[in-house]
């Protein structure tokens, strides 16, 4: 049976000679794993490019019960990105907002707030016109909420003992995507630490996050 949904591409895959398996959150079913034949094919003709991560998509898809692997039967980018993509800043943060969503979102259902909040950071990262070096932390907090791990309070990180970090926490707490603090590269790179931490804490994430290194590269 075919259903229209919108998508956020999360990842994917490599998949024999020239598919894929993508890794999509789609408004309607949550995440889905979908194969691609024929995308990396010369015929293709450049559809590589609807999956990088966080393209938005409009698709019509079949949702065959109890499959592990969906299969689209059209797609088209819904929202083009004019400076992720060639703004080596957001697109570095940009890659990490994909791995942390395909690392934390476990959930095969529909959670259209969460879709919603998905759509409205990539827009939001992708408008900005002066880059917030503090975009990826506010997301980590705002992405807490929709997570069920809600971070309100510096109370929640017991294990920071500096004063300044506190402060500074509490105040992106409190941050929407536009707001701007003045915040030192090492201090920016020890709470990206503690929000991670407390990821890990209240969310079994597999593996580790192989974009932070790119991140402190370019965040300096």
């Amino acid at each position: 049976m075919l259903h229209k949904t919108k998508g956020v591409v999360l990842k994917y895959f490599k998949y024999r000679d020239t598919s894929i398996i993508a890794k999509v959150y789609t408004e309607e079913f949550g995440l889905q794993s979908y194969i691609v034949n024929g995308v990396r094919s010369a015929r293709a003709k450049g559809k590589i490019a609807l999956f990088q991560p966080l393209t938005l998509l409009n698709m019509v898809v079949y949702k065959k019960p109890n499959s592990g692997i969906q299969r689209i039967s059209e797609m088209n980018c819904s929202t083009p990105l004019n400076s992720m993509p060639y703004d080596i800043v957001k697109s570095s943060i940009g890659v990490f907002i994909s791995e942390v969503l395909y690392k934390c979102i476990k959930e095969d259902e529909a959670d259209e707030s969460l879709f919603n909040f998905i759509s409205r950071t990539i827009l939001s990262l992708d408008a900005q016109k002066e880059i917030n070096l503090n975009f990826h932390l506010i997301f980590l907090i705002q992405l807490s909420h929709y997570l069920g791990i809600g971070i309100t309070t510096t109370n929640q990180f017991m294990y920071i003992d500096s004063a300044n970090e506190v402060e500074k926490l509490e105040e992106l707490i409190n941050s929407e995507f536009d707001s701007r603090h003045s915040i030192p590269n090492s201090l920016r790179r020890a709470i990206l630490d503690d929000l991670l931490q407390f990821y890990r804490t209240h969310i079994d994430i597999p593996g580790e996050f192989k974009s932070i290194e790119i991140l402190r590269a370019v965040l300096k």
